[in-house]
């Protein structure tokens, strides 16, 4: 196996999704406590590689085994166990190695801040592996969206949080709920240029069970409220306020390549780009949270 096959059965690609959730959730902590640990966060930031890209080489693997990925009906080169005949259970030997270094990590974060972390981050990987594999994967049903949007956002959110603060709090929670909305919208995206792939593998994910018209308002839906929330939090001064201006500038472009993707249409011929423009929202949200963050930490 390559470097390049295992870069896409972990898909390396999408891991600014989990890397900018845990970004804004670590800098959020420095804004609320001032408190700061270069090794915690380090060590964090591997954990969370690996648990991600643990958790996607299982979905490359299940998605297989189980006839969801097929090369009639998928037009992703990037699945090489599809395309190029790698062997699946090359996948499933790569999952499990970083899953077991996942563990350590954690086992060497708990034993800096508390292990109950333990359990939060077992129960993480439970759900990973469950997303696509056991005989009922939540990817096949409605609540794919949910369960991704809830554990990439608000779980590792307030996880990145505490590694830095050592404490929680409830606003801790309201300020990861734009991120549950922008995940479940890449979820929503990927599975309606899916639909008709997934319909025939007997997958009921909500683009197929809801109309297409209903999807689009959903989308827009959750695109705009994901940045009003971050706009009202700012105002409110529970985040920084100095993320006002990057937010307002973040949405007008975020709503761009919405209506970029509305036009083009979703089907597996346009997904590439798609997955471009849906992904590209989320890294405006991050940096627009970001970079508001860095910013209240200067002055």
């Amino acid at each position: 196996m390559t470097i390049t096959q295992f870069n896409r059965i972990v898909e390396i690609r999408t891991k600014i999704i989990s890397m900018g959730t845990f970004l804004c959730g670590s800098l959020f902590a420095v804004t609320v406590t001032n408190n700061w640990s270069w090794s915690r966060f380090i060590v964090m930031a591997l954990a969370v590689l690996c648990v991600d890209m643990g958790t996607t080489g299982f979905n490359s693997y299940f998605d297989f085994i189980n006839g969801t990925d097929k090369a009639q009906y998928n037009l992703e080169r990037d699945k090489v166990l599809v395309h190029e005949k790698v062997n699946p259970k090359s996948a499933l030997v790569i999952s499990l190695s970083l899953f077991a270094l996942a563990g350590v990590l954690g086992i060497l974060l708990a034993w800096w801040t508390s292990f109950i972390l333990l359990l939060v981050g077992g129960f993480c990987m439970v759900v990973g592996f469950l997303y696509t594999g056991g005989p009922y994967p939540i990817s096949r049903t409605p609540f794919g969206e949910l369960f991704a949007g809830s554990f990439l956002g608000p779980v590792l959110f307030i996880l990145s949080y505490y590694i830095q603060a050592l404490t929680f709090n409830v606003t801790t929670l309201l300020v990861a709920i734009p991120l549950l909305l922008l995940i479940a919208l890449i979820l929503m995206v990927n599975n309606s240029c899916d639909r008709i792939a997934d319909k025939i593998a007997g997958r009921r994910t909500l683009s197929i069970l809801l109309p297409e018209r209903t999807i689009q308002i959903i989308m827009r839906s959750i695109l705009i409220g994901a940045f009003a929330l971050e706009l009202i939090f700012a105002f409110l001064q529970i985040i920084p306020l100095a993320i006002v201006p990057f937010s307002l500038i973040g949405g007008v472009l975020a709503w761009k390549a919405m209506r970029t993707m509305e036009k083009r249409g979703f089907s597996l011929e346009t997904k590439g780009a798609s997955m471009e423009n849906v992904s590209q929202i989320f890294i405006l949200y991050c940096a627009s949270f970001i970079a508001g963050a860095l910013i209240s930490l200067v002055l």
